[in-house]
């Protein structure tokens, strides 16, 4: 097992791990770190320091760099410094609608396939929804969850990779919105009829609920 590394989470890689490897660790620890708001927007982070932090060359920390560049978390300034990027208003709404859209068509897609025991979990997923209406954080890390497992059983390879690569920008993306306390009440609707909807097999309509979640009509 490896050893843990100075950062909080961050586990060294033995040192038979690959280059891709440690620069897959290197993504993960530090795109998490964006998304929970541990490195804020308009943080500066060298590789140098993270070459330390990790335990590892510079070479893997800059292809984690660049990926995150790619994805949007941050903006790269070559021999400088790279700095985590600004949410603004107009970019969390157009991450909303995409997301709504990507839902839909996981649910239209998972939804039919679901055995009888896992439209019971996946609406109960749906259910759990209601309990982050009132914190953002939770209510995206719920949708998440929602998401991730029915992306898990739509079989479908392409899906799952574009999933895999979006994954980050939407939950840092999406981290700042909220739903309206005047909007809760239509809201938990939704969620109620999307979990009837799972236990239906109905992907059609979970398809139309999991728009409507994301504001898309």
């Amino acid at each position: 097992m490896g050893e843990r590394g100075p950062l909080t989470g961050v586990v060294r890689s033995p040192l038979g791990a690959t280059k891709q490897l440690l620069a897959e660790e290197v993504y993960q620890q530090v795109g998490a770190s964006i998304i929970d708001g541990t490195l804020p927007a308009g943080s500066r982070i060298r590789d140098a320091d993270l070459a330390e932090k990790f335990g590892v060359s510079r070479m893997p920390i800059r292809e984690a760099l660049q990926r995150l560049e790619r994805v949007g978390l941050v903006e790269m300034y070559p021999s400088r410094y790279t700095q985590v990027t600004e949410v603004p208003p107009e970019l969390t709404a157009k991450t909303l609608e995409y997301a709504g859209y990507l839902g839909g068509a996981v649910a239209a897609i998972a939804v039919p396939r679901l055995s009888a025991a896992e439209r019971k979990e996946a609406a109960a997923l749906a259910r759990a929804l209601d309990d982050g209406l009132d914190d953002p954080a939770a209510l995206s890390a719920e949708r998440w969850a929602l998401l991730h497992y029915l992306a898990e059983r739509c079989d479908n390879e392409i899906l799952s990779s574009v999933l895999d690569e979006t994954s980050m920008p939407l939950s840092r993306n999406l981290r700042p919105w909220s739903v309206d306390a005047s909007q809760r009440d239509v809201m938990r609707g939704r969620h109620a009829a999307l979990s009837e909807a799972i236990l239906a097999g109905d992907g059609h309509t979970a398809e139309h609920l999991m728009r409507a979640m994301h504001l898309v009509e």
